[in-house]
């Protein structure tokens, strides 16, 4: 059987939301299921569940009032084998068996990459997924793999950095000697700040699937910097002529006084993450440091800046 007449079987089930992480955890771990998928088992019709607020907070609650888990298996066998072994278990009274159905396979990857077009951030300047030719007007691009890590240039917040780094290179303002990334995630800030004149980069995160997305992406773009978790910075005292710092309203709130005080005499600070009605908040936060200013916005999001008086 050729790739393209193979075949996979997705076992539907519908569960309350007090197990639905078990079932997923068991679907994955234990029965061989290839993904698991949630969604609300209501959407489209008047008893919808909206379970998300705002954009990188945490869900109010696990999962949807009826939940709906779709699993992917090898095979029809390797699924009735999954879902017979479930519905077994003395806990799952609960579950119901919605479906099994076989599905075509496809090529996950092209339709991962098809979803991710190259981004145009400013005139001449463009963010490329590597697989795509780059445009032919393109005088500055960042070549970028989407991985597990947040930035990929089409959030609002991303583009508005980026344009600022464009801006200023046009106001011939791009002469950062050491530059600070405080949650780099893909490492685009970075990259962006190195492609505009940025030198001596420290790119930052928490996670550590973003640095290792970040040194991947400086390697592909031919930067170098240094990327590591946050105590790669070193002493507070530590100054950078420019510090970006794309994360979002509350922990921008509780990491002011850290990033104000990397700030250089003459230096900028770059804040994205945080939404127009949070200006003010974010404002007063800063006030003790470093007066902040909304420079940019787009579909809700704004840009806030600061300048330390050399």
């Amino acid at each position: 059987m050729s790739a393209a007449d193979a075949t996979l079987t997705e076992l539907v089930l519908l569960a309350p939301p007090e197990v639905v992480e078990a079932v997923s955890d068991a679907l994955m771990d234990g029965l061989g299921a290839l993904s698991v998928s949630v969604e609300d088992a209501d959407a489209s019709t008047a008893a919808e569940d909206a379970l998300f607020g705002e954009p990188g907070l945490p869900a109010p609650r696990a999962a949807w009032r009826r939940s709906m888990l779709k699993a992917l298996f090898n095979s029809n066998a390797e699924a009735t084998e999954a879902a017979a072994w479930l519905l077994a278990q003395k806990d799952s009274e609960p579950v119901q068996l919605v479906a099994l159905a076989d599905v075509p396979a496809q090529d996950w990857v092209r339709l991962t990459q098809s979803q991710f077009a190259p981004v145009d951030i400013s005139p001449g300047f463009w963010v490329v997924p590597s697989w795509h030719a780059v445009p032919p007007d393109a005088r500055c691009v960042i070549r970028l793999d989407p991985g597990l890590a947040f930035g990929t240039g089409t959030h609002p917040t991303t583009r508005m950095c980026l344009r600022w780094l464009a801006r200023q290179a046009g106001l011939g303002r791009t002469d950062w000697p050491r530059v600070l990334d405080y949650g780099c995630g893909s490492g685009i800030l970075a990259i962006g700040a190195a492609l505009h004149g940025g030198r001596n980069i420290d790119a930052v995160d928490i996670d550590p699937a973003a640095v290792e997305s970040t040194r991947a992406n400086a390697q592909a773009n031919g930067v170098v910097l240094n990327s590591g978790l946050p105590d790669v910075i070193g002493p507070p005292g530590r100054a950078y002529g420019l510090v970006l710092a794309n994360i979002l309203a509350t922990p921008l709130k509780l990491l002011a006084p850290l990033l104000c005080g990397h700030v250089a005499a003459g230096g900028d600070l770059v804040l994205a993450g945080i939404l127009e009605r949070q200006a003010q908040e974010l404002q007063q936060a800063y006030a003790p440091w470093l007066p902040l200013v909304v420079a940019d916005s787009e579909d809700g999001w704004i840009l806030m800046t600061a300048r330390r008086s050399a």
